[in-house]
Order: structure tokens, then C-alpha cells, then sequence
């Protein structure tokens, strides 16, 4: 019987060093998904290219062919470091926060919220280069293929955890900060037909839990909590947590990294809601 491999920590490796040598162990484990890992990992020299491969490979159809989106993300990656920078901050998230998550490898090959992130990240280039019909085309296809819709003129921060992604959508206005965690069939809507800045704005180290709803320009303070299933209408302050429908304040002080933690279990204490 194949052994699994051995998950070599953040602590000892960089990412990418880290990455190959888990596709290595599996190819060693699993010959079958040589071909797979070899054309997406180890025959790359960096994350970029690698990267810049799985997203070609991934989104690439009879209209958008694969070297086509190969090229040009490549072009963004090269001139933009700050995004390589926000695909490890990205994969260090989900290592760190999903107990699912045995190692970078799985979270880069499968993991459909990351990879969403990441054509994300370039789709929002393309939309500050004017460039709207492409990036529409990107946020479109990757709604096609992992129901996540995230508009490419919202504005989302690095160390992002979507875990299992599905269901997820971000509006044009909204702004998700650094190291927010959101599971599965969370909305950062608008409360109508409103124009302008009509979108939530998300702190620093917030964790939205599964079916969250966030409708309209408020903000929702740093290292808040949302509860699962909450519709949150009114601004929260940093570090409380809010839930119900329509939501209210549950506890203030919530605890100190929500989003790190993953803990989203409720105070027995539940008061009025404070704006």
C-alpha cells in the first residue's frame, strides 16, 4: 500500500520548495498523476509559471484558449510581484486555517476557492487597465466552473481563506481586508438597485461563517465575527460578533483572531444590537 507523504512545514521550506516536494511524494506515490503534476508543478521554476499554467489549464474552453490566458498572465505575474506574493499568502492561509488542508499541494491543485482568488487577482488587473470585456470573461468563467463570483472591480486583500468557495459572491463595491476567512455561501450584496458604493467593507482578520449575508455599504469592523446563516444589515464593531437574522451584537469582546482561529461557536449572552 502507498504510504502518504510526509507534509514538510512551512517552517522548514519556502512554499514553492514546499509544493514541489509534495508533488513529488505523490508522483512517487500515485503514478498515475504523473503526467498531471509534472506539466503543472515540476516542469515550472516558480510558483508564477506554475500558477500561470493552472489557471490556463483550468479556465481555458473553445472561446478563451488555454495559451492565450497563459500569456497574459504571465504578463500581470511578471509585472506585478505583489501578486505571487498574494497566491503565498493565500496557500499559507488555508495550510494554517483549514483542517482539511494536509499540505500546499491540494490546496493549489483543488481547492476551487483559492484558485478562484487567484484568476480573481488577475481579473482585477485587467479591470484597473480598463480592460472591462476580459475581465468580465474571467469573472464569468470561473463563476462557470466553481460557482464564485466575485466582481474583478472589488477589492480583496492577501491571506484570504475561502473554504469550499462554493456559493460565494462579492460585489463590485465591496473591500475584503487581509487575512479574512469566509466559508461556503457567503454574500457581500447591495440592500436594492442603489448606485455608487453600495457594497460591505470587510476589517482585517473578520470570519464569516457559512451563509453569511453582508448587504450594503457598511462595514464590518476588524477581527469581527459574522455567525453562519446571519443577515447582517447594520455596521459591526471591531472585534464583536454578530448573528441572527436580522443579525445582532452576540459578544464584544469576540475572540482575538476569529478568522486564524476558524471558532464559530456563539456567547450564551446575547444583548441588542449596538450600531
Amino acid at each position: 500500500m502507498a504510504q502518504p507523504f510526509e507534509v514538510i512545514t512551512p517552517q522548514d521550506k519556502p512554499i514553492w520548495l514546499t509544493l514541489r516536494q509534495e508533488a513529488s511524494d505523490v508522483v512517487a506515490s500515485e503514478p498515475g498523476l504523473a503526467s498531471l503534476l509534472h506539466s503543472t508543478i515540476l516542469s515550472h521554476d516558480d510558483l508564477a509559471s506554475a500558477l500561470s499554467y493552472h489557471m490556463a489549464r483550468k479556465l481555458a474552453d473553445d472561446t478563451l484558449r488555454g495559451m492565450t490566458v497563459r500569456e497574459m498572465v504571465q504578463r500581470y505575474l511578471k509585472a506585478d510581484s505583489g501578486l505571487v506574493e498574494a497566491a503565498e499568502a493565500d496557500l499559507q492561509a488555508v495550510y494554517e486555517r483549514d483542517p482539511a488542508a494536509k499540505g500546499y499541494l491540494q490546496t493549489f491543485m483543488f481547492f476551487k476557492g483559492f484558485l478562484s482568488l487567484q484568476v480573481y487577482r488577475i481579473a482585477h488587473r485587467l479591470w484597473q487597465d480598463g480592460r472591462f470585456t476580459m475581465a468580465h470573461l474571467l469573472q464569468s468563467r470561473v463563476s462557470e466552473l466553481f460557482q464564485i463570483d466575485i466582481h474583478p472591480a472589488a477589492k480583496v486583500g492577501k491571506g484570504v481563506l475561502m473554504d469550499h468557495g462554493t456559493g460565494i459572491v462579492i460585489g463590485e463595491t465591496a473591500v475584503v481586508g487581509d487575512e479574512v476567512s469566509m466559508l461556503h455561501g457567503v454574500t457581500l450584496g447591495g440592500t436594492g438597485s442603489e448606485q455608487g458604493d453600495r457594497h460591505p467593507k470587510i476589517g482585517r482578520g473578520v470570519l464569516l461563517g457559512a451563509g453569511a449575508k453582508v448587504l450594503g455599504n457598511i462595514e464590518i469592523g476588524e477581527f469581527a465575527k459574522i455567525a453562519a446563516g446571519s443577515v447582517v444589515l447594520k455596521p459591526v464593531p471591531a472585534h464583536c460578533t454578530a448573528a441572527g437574522v436580522p443579525a445582532r451584537l452576540v459578544n464584544c469582546q469576540t475572540c482575538p483572531d476569529p478568522a486564524r482561529s476558524m471558532d464559530q461557536t456563539l456567547s450564551d449572552v446575547i444583548y441588542d444590537y449596538v450600531i
